[in-house]
């Protein structure tokens, strides 16, 4: 129950950050905002960091995968990417079309056993949950 209440205030948070970013990009630029977002969020993990957590910095260098490491690279494109499609697209489309990518790029994570993932069996309900989210999508894009 824990994780579906976080997983709410997650959803809740990117919807206005995404907001945000888009109105900080209007009056700045968009690397420059994307920039911004990704410094103020390294101080605050280092504020979190240094409270709550104290794991050795060193302990990075023995991540493995390396590509583990490519996260807030990653970050700086999701800011982009959010920005131009709420710019282009007003927050609610742009959140939906979003939301239902990751959904079907997450199943095919678990699906295929990417990235170290626990490999999932295949499933037609979730198949079919994709596909009504797609059509969802269609409805809400038509007039």
């Amino acid at each position: 129950m824990f994780g579906f209440f976080i997983a709410l205030i997650s959803g809740a948070l990117m919807s206005v950050q995404g907001v945000l970013n888009t109105g900080l990009t209007r009056q700045t630029g968009i690397w420059l905002s994307a920039g911004w977002v990704q410094l103020s969020a390294f101080f605050t993990c280092v504020v979190f960091w240094f409270f709550f957590e104290r794991v050795p910095v060193s302990a990075l260098v023995s991540v493995r995968p390396w590509y583990m490491m490519l996260g807030g690279i990653f970050g700086a494109f999701i800011t982009y990417t959010v920005v131009r499609s709420m710019d282009g697209l007003g927050p609610a489309k742009a959140t939906l079309f979003i939301v239902v990518t990751q959904i079907i790029v997450a199943y095919a994570i678990e699906l295929f056993g990417w990235f170290g993932v626990e490999k999932a069996a295949f499933e037609w309900k979730k198949l079919l949950g994709a596909l009504i989210a797609i059509g969802g999508i269609v409805l809400f894009h038509s007039k």
